[in-house]
């Protein structure tokens, strides 16, 4: 079994390595934006899409003109990668996997890329690498690096710089520890409730700091853009952000490794972030309703992270021998469990759940943990799944016994 991972380090760059890789990152920059340019330009003119091998001869010339003569100092293997990532954003639109590529600020997402392993050098047992055109930089070493080397990025974040090396290696085909299944049901009370009864508390890493999040930024509105105290205070908000990501990240993997590790199969439901935290402010002519409690229930879904919570789950899953499914979301928490009665009175509050045909009774998040997880049980037996996370078929609308989950439990041993 092929596994690529990466591995991200600080960096500790000299104030020249630093001004350099500030230069390069903003070439990458100026050639992604230009390179844009060019295609809306062309598309307006109503030519074909330039493809990445005649819009590589645009970047020569881009580099050996006399308009742009810094971009020869950026290395060659960088200013083409900016040209791949423009080139992968189109691909992603076409396929409608993502929007229509958008212009780079400065500022936000600087990075630039080696695309090959034959361009840098990785001495762990100094605390360096070596880079083109930079040298030898220190690196905070705070894990080994397994694995063969395929290429490493650079990026600036919160004023910090850092290094993603990529690595590929063969490892064994795992086996899960356990047979057991469970099932997920994220929300905002409970970060994530089991079908076992267990439950995961919310971490709510912004909520925590968005008092003083505030206060830091209307200090920092207070100040003239771009003046050494302005600089100050924006570093101050920077922090602020880095502390609230860092936090939910930390709390997001600790709770899919422990969830990997003692299951064979997780089932989640799919469910579409983008859409839940659209904004429903409207137009002047149609104007939204509800804005303000909208808009706080958007802040609370995006808090959670719960798209970074699957992906993760996704790749921790398969790394450790289990499966992972996402399952249609459809009526999971108004659906009984044991008569499979459909109803939305069954829900009568955001925690209650009671049946009005039978008369169960659970908490209504439990309740669609078990449903998912019987979801994805049904699905795996009617043999629909294409791959892992991703679905052929809605599920049948007709109820299975707990056979087929017995038979599901033994084809994963």
């Amino acid at each position: 079994m092929e596994r690529i991972q990466a591995y991200r380090f600080e960096l500790r760059p000299t104030g020249d390595q630093e001004r350099a890789m500030r230069r390069f990152a903003g070439s990458c920059r100026f050639i992604y934006n230009k390179a844009l340019a060019l295609q809306k330009e062309n598309h307006a003119a109503g030519n074909k899409f330039i493809s990445y091998v005649a819009m590589a001869k645009y970047l020569t010339a881009w580099r050996n003109s006399s308009e742009t003569p810094w971009l020869s100092d950026t290395p060659c293997s960088s200013s083409q990668q900016a040209l791949i990532d423009l080139d992968t954003a189109f691909k992603n639109f076409f396929e409608k996997r993502a929007g229509f590529p958008k212009f780079k600020r400065k500022g936000t997402g600087d990075a630039f890329r080696y695309a090959s392993s034959k361009e840098f050098k990785l001495d762990e047992g100094n605390d360096r690498i070596f880079l083109p055109k930079l040298g030898w930089m220190r690196y905070r070493n705070s894990r080994e690096v397994i694995g063969e080397l395929r290429n490493v990025t650079i990026s600036k974040s919160c004023g910090k710089w850092f290094a993603s090396i990529l690595t590929r290696r063969e490892v064994e085909s795992p086996v899960p520890k356990a047979a057991t299944a469970i099932g997920i049901d994220v929300g905002i009370a409970r970060f994530a409730t089991l079908s076992d009864g267990g439950f995961i508390a919310p971490l709510n890493s912004f909520k925590k700091h968005q008092q003083r999040l505030a206060r830091y930024q209307r200090r920092m509105g207070r100040k003239i853009k771009f003046s050494s105290n302005w600089k100050k205070a924006n570093a101050r908000v920077q922090k602020i952000h880095r502390d609230i990501a860092n936090a939910r990240k930390d709390f997001l993997h600790k709770n899919t490794t422990t969830i990997s590790r003692v299951h064979a199969l997780v089932c989640i439901e799919d469910l579409q972030v983008r859409n839940m935290s659209r904004s429903s402010k409207g137009t002047i002519e149609q104007p939204g309703k509800k804005v303000s409690q909208k808009s706080g229930l958007n802040r609370a879904i995006l808090d959670q992270g719960w798209g970074e919570f699957r992906r993760q789950l996704d790749y921790k899953m398969a790394w450790n021998g289990g499966m992972f499914l996402a399952v249609p979301p459809h009526h999971t928490s108004q659906t009984c469990p044991t008569c499979r009665h459909i109803s939305k009175d069954n829900r009568q509050t955001q925690a209650k759940f009671l049946c009005v045909e039978c008369g169960y009774k659970n908490h209504a998040d439990v309740v669609g943990a078990i449903n998912i997880v019987e979801r994805g049980h049904r699905l795996l037996a009617c043999g629909e799944m294409a791959q892992s996370g991703h679905l052929k078929k809605q599920e049948p609308t007709e109820a299975r016994g707990n056979s087929s989950r017995r038979a599901v439990e033994i084809s994963i041993l």
